[in-house]
């Protein structure tokens, strides 16, 4: 499934940096402007800096005067619009209409189209897409920056296409044994008895609970160690210092 990402009459460089940032993030590459304000926006230091490293997609992105330029072999086009076109295409939902998109054999080109940041999408432009996708944002405030709109279209399509892996930052340990977990409830138990917080002759469920409360927390081995090691300072802290010789001071 191809993808590329259409910017037409782009007014800010700013603009063309969050989106090549915006897409890389995404794992999108194919970014192609339409008659930007500038002609140098590529190069400008104002969308370097905004592109925040994706200098690969601005170092491969493509300027054209046409927008029949821009569509050469896209398959299937969508507009982004927040107010539906009379004699427009459907106007669904990115997820509403991405999703089933993803799945569409044979593969399509799929070309996303956004309008300038100060008159929006022409209808002329609109009319020519399969589909004009709106965001569901607040009616009453619905006027996204157009990086911030990039970035909802590309997550929604990457998302249809099955997503990017969520790599953990610790890799999963082993629980402790029952065996483990025993050893130490004895030695908290013989912990809160010294401390003078478990009276032996009437326990009540103190012990039961704390076992309860231990199997659902999972502790690991390292976890126990802890817990064993707090034990031991509870109980030590409590443990009178030893005598002095008589007459010491």
């Amino acid at each position: 499934m191809r993808t590329r990402f259409i910017l037409i009459q782009t007014s800010h460089a700013g603009n063309v940096g969050a989106a090549a940032r915006a897409m890389k993030t995404m794992g999108f590459g194919d970014l192609v402007l339409v008659a930007p304000r500038w002609a140098n926006v590529l190069r400008r230091e104002e969308t370097i800096q905004r592109a925040s490293g994706a200098l690969d997609v601005l170092a491969n992105a493509r300027i054209v005067e046409t927008l029949d330029e821009a569509l050469d072999g896209v398959t299937h086009l969508c507009a982004t619009a927040m107010i539906p076109r009379d004699f427009g295409p459907p106007t669904r939902t990115p997820r509403e209409h991405l999703e089933p998109l993803a799945q569409s054999d044979p593969p399509q080109h799929v070309g996303f189209l956004f309008g300038s940041e100060r008159f929006g999408m022409r209808n002329e432009d609109v009319y020519r897409c399969n589909v004009a996708l709106s965001i569901p944002a607040d009616p009453k405030f619905g006027s996204l920056n157009l990086g911030a709109a990039i970035q909802l279209i590309a997550y929604e399509w990457r998302l249809a296409l099955g997503g990017f892996p969520v790599t953990e930052a610790i890799a999963p340990t082993q629980a402790a044994d029952a065996q483990a977990v025993a050893g130490m409830l004895a030695h908290w138990e013989r912990s809160l008895v010294q401390i003078g917080f478990l009276d032996p002759d009437a326990p009540k469920k103190l012990m039961p609970r704390l076992q309860q409360l231990f199997n659902r927390a999972q502790p690991t081995p390292e976890e126990i160690h802890i817990l064993r090691g707090i034990a031991k300072a509870m109980a030590d802290a409590k443990t009178p210092p030893p005598a002095r010789p008589d007459g010491a001071a």
